[in-house]
């Protein structure tokens, strides 16, 4: 089972599964609240809710949980803290329970925020905080009650089924789209924010292989490659307009990504520059 299996990386997830698991059956949970029909894939049973209602709306026990289904953005969730609360600390915990009552592993997408600012990034906005306090209570989980839990961590997401407008667009999606437009591309001050951005494709392929033996904390699923938000509005060309600075926008975070390394062989495959490349050839 995915949560979010109707979101950006949740849908990527699941069409790699299909192709990894062709006789397994997968079940989305998703409240679409950023998740669309459109990404919907055949042979996947798609149901419709909150993680909140999980114990009611999910019958057919999975081996796995896959849990993408939380709220996502640092900036905005100072806007939106209540929705932040209830679909970050009040459904992942009930997912947890769901899946200590049934026995299943979870696959917790932690956050790495958490690793900004020398380690207090945590604290940096409601989002961040809330990420960071799930990972605890599943780590004390594991150690309380013998939950059976893996943990990774996402860097700066881009891909096929990104967000491109709105309050909850990611940012390689909606720079390339107002490049496309002839728009310009807003940055948030100061500009020189560094960021891991990491294809989807890569990520998804760390996700299944934590899935399919990880255990415990630590797997950070990250590109080498840092780049300052300037840099990719430089490679995407065009005009830049500056906005203001904004709480909880960090301005790096390290990356470990040594544990996926030694135990799966991961590294991220696919280059920034190169995927620039071949979206703005679409529109030139």
């Amino acid at each position: 089972m995915v949560c979010g299996g109707a979101g950006f990386i949740g849908s990527n997830l699941i069409e790699a599964l299909l192709t990894e698991y062709p006789d397994a059956r997968i079940t989305s949970l998703d409240n679409y609240f950023t998740g669309k029909k459109e990404n919907h894939l055949e042979g996947v049973e798609y149901i419709k809710g909150d993680t909140n209602n999980i114990e009611a709306l999910v019958t057919d026990i999975p081996d796995i949980v896959f849990h993408l289904g939380e709220y996502s953005r640092a900036e905005k969730s100072f806007d939106d803290i209540e929705l932040v609360w209830e679909l970050n600390l009040s459904g992942t915990f009930r997912v947890i329970q769901f899946c200590l009552k049934h026995r299943c592993k979870l696959i917790y997408a932690g956050s790495s925020t958490k690793f900004a600012t020398d380690g207090v990034g945590k604290n940096m906005s409601p989002y961040a905080w809330t990420k960071a306090t799930n990972v605890e209570l599943i780590q004390n989980y594991g150690e309380w009650f013998g939950l059976n839990y893996a943990i990774t961590y996402f860097y700066n997401v881009y891909g096929p089924r990104e967000i491109e407008d709105g309050a909850y667009a990611t940012f390689i999606a909606s720079a390339l789209k107002k490049a496309r437009e002839g728009k310009p591309l807003t940055i948030v001050s100061p500009g020189t924010q560094k960021r891991n951005f990491t294809h989807v494709s890569d990520i998804v392929a760390g996700i299944i292989m934590v899935g399919e033996s990880g255990i415990g904390d630590g797997y950070a699923l990250g590109s080498k490659d840092v780049y300052t938000v300037m840099d990719v509005a430089k490679m995407i060309g065009g005009e830049v307009s500056m906005l203001p600075e904004r709480a909880g926008n960090r301005m790096g975070s390290s990356l470990d990504t040594e544990k996926v390394e030694k135990e799966f062989g991961w590294s991220a495959r696919i280059k920034l520059p190169n995927y620039i490349k071949s979206r703005k050839k679409l529109f030139a």
